[in-house]
């Protein structure tokens, strides 16, 4: 797994959340490596050795850039590419042989790499792969600007979309009991019952939701505050839901939580 890192990219976007797929082992570590020692603002989350394990990857990870082997076990590339909804991040194809590339070009694909991976090839499709995302965030922020500048002040009516595995959700922010972390995923739980899981960090949401009432009570856990009954000294200490759900409370946040609920 390659570390976090700040990035040396030219857009600004301190990190790329990568995707290697390709059916020969030494190859996904060779990539990563060089992704480690020339492109520090790429972490790969995850890896898939098929065009199955692929499409499952990509619907799960969402990730920014995905590379692609075209030669799979059990399918081509093109053949995944087929079988998306949608393809919503920038594409590199890796291959060994040449005689793809036209075809890869017809399915813009960022860049073409032929292995052995060229580092200063690598480089610079890496750095028009980045170009592409930060212009694609950029519009995303500016959508979600516009659409809060719209609300102003209903803080009530505000929405957030939660992208499932199966579709996008649109829910109020005023429905949301509380947030808990999971490695990568955020489960969100719901007044009516639902729970829905993101394969988003919760650190992404932390600064989204405090305007909307949610606070931090412990590294893996968010609570609209509305949603909570009284704060509990025993056995650690814990946030008592109105659903009966015991939320934990780190000692380091306690005090500061303790003001954040009035």
């Amino acid at each position: 797994m390659v570390p976090a890192a700040a990035s040396d990219l030219k857009t600004g976007w301190t990190m790329i959340n990568a995707l290697i797929i390709d059916d020969e082992p030494i190859n996904i570590i060779n990539l990563q490596r060089l992704l480690e020692q020339h492109c520090p603002g790429v972490r790969v989350t995850g890896t898939a050795n098929g065009a199955a394990d692929g499409i499952t990857a990509i619907q799960q990870l969402r990730p920014d850039l995905v590379f692609l082997d075209i030669q799979l076990p059990d399918k081509n590339g093109f053949e995944l590419l087929k079988e998306l909804p949608s393809a919503d991040f920038a594409l590199i194809f890796v291959t060994a042989f040449d005689q793809y590339g036209i075809q890869a070009v017809k399915f813009a694909a960022m860049d073409y790499l032929l292995k052995p991976v060229d580092t200063e090839e690598l480089k610079t499709a890496v750095e028009k792969a980045s170009s592409v995302i930060a212009k694609k965030k950029q519009s995303q922020q500016m959508q979600y600007l516009v659409e809060i500048l719209h609300q102003g002040q209903q803080k009530d009516e505000h929405r957030i979309a939660l992208p499932s595995l199966k579709e996008t959700r649109f829910v109020y922010t005023k429905d949301i009991v509380r947030c808990e972390s999971s490695n990568s995923y955020t489960h969100f739980y719901i007044k009516d019952g639902e729970k829905i899981t993101v394969a988003v960090s919760i650190y992404e949401y932390e600064e989204m939701l405090a305007p909307y009432g949610f606070v931090r009570c412990h590294q893996s856990h968010l609570v609209n505050k509305k949603f909570v009954r009284s704060m509990v000294k025993e056995s650690g200490g814990y946030l008592l839901m109105e659903d009966g759900v015991q939320v934990p409370v780190s000692r380091a946040r306690r005090d500061e939580l303790k003001k954040g609920l009035v």
